[in-house]
């Protein structure tokens, strides 16, 4: 096995808006992580591992670095995260309101009919650095 870098030196991080319900915030995190991690192009650096079982079953792809899922009160709080994300250049998606209703072309209309200041943030997830993303998701409580 190669040398792994340090775990804390990187992480993913979900803020996910409490005022959604389960459900839905459920797909949004999929969606999220899919987008972020089979979009992004940096899959090596996200460093995921193959397990395997005693008896020989595969567990593949599973990232090195921890996944911490905080909570948000409202869709503003998580604007404020994604404009920060923007402005540092970090590696991020989110997802919204508009992105739940018909089909993806529908979604993808229904968004570029939407003005910025009114989409409904149902969260938003981030890869980089630990220190860096703590600097401003480091007020947001664990989501339990």
């Amino acid at each position: 096995m190669t040398s792994l870098p340090d775990e804390h030196s990187k992480r993913f991080i979900a803020i996910l808006n409490k005022k959604i319900e389960t459900g839905k915030l459920f797909n949004a995190l999929g969606h999220m992580t899919a987008g972020l991690a089979g979009g992004s192009g940096r899959a090596e650096e996200m460093c995921f591992l193959p397990y395997q079982d005693k008896d020989g079953g595969a567990h593949p792809h599973v990232s090195h670095f921890p996944f911490i899922v905080l909570k948000a009160d409202n869709s503003n709080k998580i604007r404020r995260v994604r404009e920060e994300a923007l402005a540092r250049g970090i590696l991020f998606t989110d997802f919204t309101s508009t992105m739940t209703v018909g089909t993806s072309k529908q979604q993808q209309e229904s968004t570029a009919d939407t003005p910025e200041e009114e989409l409904e943030y149902y969260g938003i997830c981030l890869f980089g650095d630990t220190e860096t993303l703590r600097e401003f998701t480091g007020k947001f409580s664990l989501y339990q």
